[in-house]
């Protein structure tokens, strides 16, 4: 068992070093791999001890974490708008139906970790900044690889509209050309676009997500036998129950996600296209029986992800609550109460 465990202790550490000196994408004007070195050097030790206790109370909060940095970056880029409420001027980009099954923790935990990071530095790390740490972490938290993430992004002050969110999501219904499509227009290519998928390795789903596949027909690229299981957690396609995305190892973050698709048991349409269609169908199935290699494309990826249409310098801001812009701070109960509720969060 230690030996087990020392060896995947140095795996991680193995492909951590390797992307970090052989393969790293290279940084956005603005950003830095040490950013804040200075201003606030305990910024990720606080972070990594605060997620480490949410997420081994709730492992499904990792999930929710990562998710919530990719459907950030996606729309409009990684500017932390994802985060703001509707009380902040505009109509939230979280009433838009993707985003409807976002975790309503995921948002609480971002904040609790903007409160303590600012208790100890004072406001000069972005919303933006600590969603792509509580990505990385979640990640590792979950038994996937370390990486360094490059610092530096300034917080957005627009919305985007729930038309552009859509269009700039993933679909789950969508089949590989679509999925390569749109993320070749954000610089992805097609080994970013399966790694990412890999995402997909822990969290949940809830049935209307995939139902389309099996009533009324049963879609024929799936496993009978998952196809039965599914059917019995989501009896109609209306159900709103959920269903793990990867049945061999829901809570880790490893290959399984592509040993599924290879057995014909990816949850989504845009998951097991991606075997389906001889364009992906490759890398899908290096993944499956190499996890280092998985790992190495999956931190290229997401580094590359994270710095999509980053605003940074005199561009954006640094917020001084993440629910909200800082011109549209206001006096109220509400604000009281929930001030209240982070004080109290705080000591726990």
């Amino acid at each position: 068992m230690v030996s087990t465990t020392l060896s995947s202790f140095l795996l991680v550490l193995l492909v951590s070093f390797f992307v970090t000196e052989a393969q790293r994408p290279a940084l956005t004007k603005g950003l830095s791999w040490s950013f804040y070195q200075s201003s606030c050097p305990q910024l990720e030790s606080i972070i990594r001890k605060r997620l480490q206790k949410q997420i081994k109370d709730d492992v499904g909060q990792a999930a929710g974490l990562l998710r919530l940095h990719f459907h950030d970056c996606f729309v409009q880029g990684c500017d932390g708008s994802v985060l703001l409420d509707g009380s902040a001027g505009g109509p939230s980009e979280q009433t838009a139906v993707p985003n409807l099954t976002l975790r309503k923790r995921s948002f609480k935990i971002i904040d609790d970790l903007r409160k303590r990071i600012q208790d100890e530095c004072g406001q000069v790390v972005s919303c933006s900044d600590i969603t792509a740490i509580a990505a990385r972490d979640s990640v590792v938290l979950t038994g996937g690889p370390n990486y360094d993430v490059p610092l530096g992004r300034k917080d957005g002050v627009n919305f985007a509209t729930e038309q552009a969110t859509i269009d700039n999501l993933v679909a789950p219904f969508a089949n590989t050309t679509t999925v390569l499509s749109l993320l070749a227009t954000k610089g992805l290519d097609a080994t970013d676009a399966v790694a990412l998928s890999g995402a997909h390795t822990i969290g949940i789903s809830h049935c209307p997500s995939f139902t389309d596949r099996l009533y009324p027909n049963q879609d024929s690229t799936m496993d009978q036998t998952f196809a039965n299981n599914l059917k019995g957690s989501c009896p109609t396609a209306d159900s709103n129950n959920t269903v793990d995305m990867d049945i061999r190892s829901p809570n880790v973050f490893d290959n399984k996600y592509y040993v599924d698709l290879m057995n014909r048991q990816g949850l989504f349409t845009s998951d097991q296209d991606l075997y389906t269609d001889r364009r992906t169908r490759g890398i899908v199935t290096s993944f499956a029986v190499n996890q280092s290699l998985f790992y190495e494309k999956f931190v290229i990826g997401m580094i590359k992800m994270g710095q999509m249409n980053v605003l940074t310098g005199g561009n954006g801001e640094i917020r001084n609550r993440c629910d909200r812009r800082n011109k549209d701070k206001k006096v109220d109960i509400a604000t009281v109460v929930e001030e209240l509720e982070e004080t109290f969060s705080a000591l726990f």
